[in-house]
C-alpha cells in the first residue's frame, strides 16, 4: 500500500484556536503558555520538510557569537527566514533572514490563527544530539515588538528548557533569589513567551547527554526595524 503523507495544509486548517488547551506559568516578572498544538505524525512529517528544505548558517561570520567580549562556535546549527527588507541583531551578529519557504510559511500562518500575532521572522536552531545546547541569554533586542511574545515551537527530542530570574544569578548580598523554572518541551509543542519574561529572566537548553535525539526549535518573532 502507498504511504500516503499527512496534508499539513488541510490538517493546519483543522487545528482551531478554541480547542488548543493553555498551561500557564507564573511568577514574578514570568509570563509563559505552554500547550501541545501538533498530534505527532503532523509533527513528524513537518520536522521532515525541514530537515529536507532549510538552509543552515555555513558563513563563518554567522556561525560564531560573541559572549563576554570573545566569540564563540555556535554549539548548535541556525538559520533565520522572515520578511523582505529585516535584520535582527544579536551576540554581536546581524542577520538578513532568507525568503519563507513553504512549511515555515505554513507554520508561521497556524500559529498566527492560534495566538492572533502576526510575525515576519523565525529564528531556527537545529539541535543535532544531545550536546548541542543554547546557554543562558535573555531574547531582549532593541528590534523585537516587546507586546508580541515569542512563539517557540518544538519538534523532535524533548528537551529540558530552564529559567532563571536575573536577580538569581546576582551574587549580591541580600539580592532576591527565585526558584528555577524548568519545562519539558515536547514534540508538536508551542511555547509563548509573554512580555514582561525577557525583561527579566535568562532562559537554555542545557546539554543532555542522554537524549541524543535530533531537535528542531522554531522561534517566530516580532521585528520593529525595517531597511
Amino acid at each position: 500500500m502507498e504511504n500516503v503523507q499527512p496534508d499539513l495544509i488541510n490538517h493546519f486548517s483543522n487545528i482551531k484556536k478554541e480547542d488548543i488547551k493553555w498551561k500557564n506559568i507564573k511568577a514574578e516578572g514570568l509570563d509563559l503558555e505552554y500547550a501541545t498544538i501538533l498530534k505527532k505524525n503532523i509533527a513528524h512529517e513537518l520536522m521532515k520538510q525541514l530537515q529536507n528544505s532549510v538552509e543552515y548558517f555555513k558563513d563563518e561570520n554567522l556561525t560564531k557569537v560573541k559572549v563576554f567580549g570573545k566569540w564563540h562556535q555556535i554549539p548548535r546549527e541556525q538559520s533565520a527566514y522572515g520578511d523582505d527588507g529585516l535584520k535582527y541583531k544579536y551576540s554581536g551578529i546581524t542577520v538578513y533572514p532568507k525568503p519563507w519557504i513553504e512549511p515555515l510559511e505554513n507554520t508561521r500562518n497556524l500559529i498566527e490563527k492560534i495566538t492572533g500575532y502576526r510575525y515576519n521572522f523565525v529564528l531556527i536552531n537545529r539541535y543535532r544530539n544531545g550536546l548541542d545546547y543554547i546557554g543562558e541569554h535573555k531574547d531582549d533586542e532593541a528590534e523585537l515588538d516587546i507586546h508580541t511574545p515569542i512563539a517557540s515551537l518544538s519538534l523532535g527530542q524533548h528537551r529540558d528548557f530552564v529559567l532563571r530570574h536575573e536577580n538569581s544569578r546576582k551574587r549580591k548580598l541580600g539580592s532576591s533569589s527565585l526558584p528555577t523554572v524548568k519545562l519539558c518541551l515536547e514534540h508538536g509543542s508551542l511555547l509563548l513567551m509573554n512580555y514582561p519574561t525577557n525583561k527579566f529572566w535568562y532562559h537554555s537548553l542545557p546539554q543532555r547527554k542522554k537524549v541524543p535525539g535530533e531537535r528542531i526549535n522554531l522561534t517566530f518573532r516580532k521585528i520593529r526595524n525595517i531597511l
